[in-house]
């Protein structure tokens, strides 16, 4: 990926990724659509021709090193601290067993299955570039588990992110040897070799490198970076609906959105979310009530009046997350790795920094944009801000408390994903008796904005949920045809305004229709495609 190359980190927002037939996985780089059709919607994949030579022609030289008296790192010696050790010829074989089972070695719950089979096929890409010296049938297996829809269990704790995901990997590779316990494609937790044998599938006997070449990259921590900035796509969008729904029930004013005034500062995220509320706000009947001399206030709040400026900043922060994960896309890293010339050599690729960073990054700007969006929330629900409406939109305040403990549930969160945002990347600990002294930890920076991503959603949820309530009671006053789109799409799931009700499931509803698009699709039916 060319450093200048513009990524659309948001391309499916406009509804669920349809499976493509078949993911083809050769020396080029992946597409971010690859992984996400892979991991989340079951796409089947295949090794093309010009992998399967590439492989072979890297595996001819690893033979070679391998028949060798000269030691050679990760073929014919220990590894880590035990590279020292030269390894006797018979007793590679259970070098490779001894190399995965050790390194199986995770601890607490499963990972998700979609990480599992987008850090699956991000491994088998670096396979398949001729890089790593494993056997072209070696690959072939872990792309027959792929689509036999086998999903090795690997769990939460285990990875430094540094040397790669190793543990994690581990646990895929385990589940090569057919060893370790897997879902089968109907979620079923089974032996892996049961799995196999019921999906045609005979496990592999590792040979010198491969057991490396099977487990030292960043694919996990990769793998949960491509998938948020397919979640984020839709949720900046969602950040935007309820902005604007915010702004239209606090009687704020759009003027503050026009693309003159934003050019002044021409962040492109800015100006993207901004031309948003533009959209979101056309032809509002609320908005047209007060732009007349009867409108006292001089400038909304901040967290009416700034909204593209902070939801705009986390769309840049996601832009820059796209180029590090393109080029990411666009790597082999292993240690050794072969390389075009025919020598072998060793390498610092695996260092998770660069994914690191920018998963870390994208919890701070995760964290801002939802205290912005609870701080909206809050303003409805205050009678001293919210310029007439009902204390807590109750229906009958005093007895009823309308969303005052939805905004409750919000502050949690949010005081939560601000703990979220405290970087893992800064942190290293020394392992490996002081040989990988320093670490990157990016897989539990992954690992937190995964969290950091749920959380996002269910304040945008209660958000839009509150503005959608407030907007019926401003009635005769008619919103936008946009904003009025998605309370029409909000009221087939949830009622309207009345007295105090189970509220718990209505946000469930609603976080189900931020997280899957429908909200944004609602307000889109209107607009066009937002930006």
């Amino acid at each position: 990926m060319r450093d200048n190359e513009v990524v659309n980190f948001g391309e499916h927002h406009d509804g669920p990724v349809r499976a493509a037939a078949v993911v083809e996985v050769g020396p080029r780089p992946l597409g971010f659509a690859d992984v996400v059709q892979v991991a989340r919607h079951g796409a089947a994949v295949r090794l093309t021709d010009e992998a399967v030579t590439a492989m072979a022609k890297a595996r001819a030289r690893v033979d070679e090193l391998a028949a060798s008296p000269t030691p050679s790192y990760g073929v014919s010696t220990g590894f880590g601290a035990l590279a020292t050790r030269h390894i006797d010829p018979e007793l590679r074989a259970q070098l490779q067993r001894s190399l995965i089972r050790s390194h199986a070695a995770g601890s607490g719950p499963e990972v998700e299955a979609e990480v599992v089979r987008a850090m699956m096929l991000l491994r088998l890409h670096t396979l398949a570039t001729g890089h790593t010296g494993v056997r072209p049938a070696t690959a072939a297996l872990l792309a027959g588990l792929l689509n036999a829809r086998i999903t090795p269990v690997v769990h939460e704790y285990g990875s430094l992110g540094c040397s790669g995901d190793l543990a994690p990997l581990s646990h895929v590779a385990l589940a090569l040897m057919g060893e370790g316990d897997v879902r089968d494609g109907e979620g079923v937790l089974r032996p892996a070799r049961e799995a196999m044998k019921r999906a045609g599938l005979e496990p592999v006997e590792l040979v010198a490198k491969e057991g490396l070449a099977l487990i030292n990259g960043t694919d996990g921590m990769l793998g949960m970076l491509v998938l948020a900035l397919d979640d984020l796509g839709r949720l900046f969008r969602a950040a935007d609906v309820g902005a604007a729904m915010s702004v239209e029930a606090l009687l704020g004013t759009d003027r503050v959105f026009a693309a003159d005034l934003q050019a002044l500062r021409p962040h492109p995220g800015q100006a993207d979310s901004a031309a948003n509320l533009r959209a979101l706000l056309r032809d509002s009947g609320i908005m047209a009530s007060h732009r007349d001399d009867s409108c006292t206030r001089v400038q909304d709040a901040y967290s009416l009046r700034c909204a593209p400026q902070v939801a705009g900043a986390a769309r840049d922060t996601a832009a820059h997350a796209a180029v590090v994960a393109g080029r990411e896309l666009a790597s082999a890293i292993d240690n050794p790795v072969v390389l075009d010339d025919g020598r072998v050599e060793s390498n610092g690729n695996f260092h998770g920094a660069p994914v690191g960073y920018v998963l870390d990054f994208l919890a701070i700007a995760l964290a801002d944009v939802a205290s912005m969006a609870e701080r909206r929330t809050d303003r409805m629900l205050d009678v001293a801000r919210s310029h007439g409406l009902p204390a807590f939109l109750a229906g009958d305040p005093g007895v009823d408390s309308g969303h005052m403990i939805a905004q409750y549930t919000q502050a949690a969160i949010v005081s939560e994903l601000k703990r979220l945002a405290v970087p893992a990347s800064v942190d290293s600990i020394p392992s490996s008796a002081m040989q990988e002294d320093h670490v990157s930890m990016g897989w539990s920076a992954a690992r937190k904005l995964r969290r950091s991503i749920d959380g996002l959603t269910r304040v945008l949820a209660i958000e839009i949920l509150t503005a959608a309530r407030a907007i019926d009671l401003r009635r005769p006053l008619r919103p936008a045809p946009a904003t009025g789109a998605v309370v029409a799409a909000l009221r087939q799931e949830v009622p309207g305004p009345g007295p105090d009700r189970f509220l718990a499931p209505e946000i469930e509803a609603v976080v189900r229709m931020v997280g899957d698009g429908a909200l944004v699709t609602a307000a889109e039916s209107v607009t066009g495609p937002l930006a």
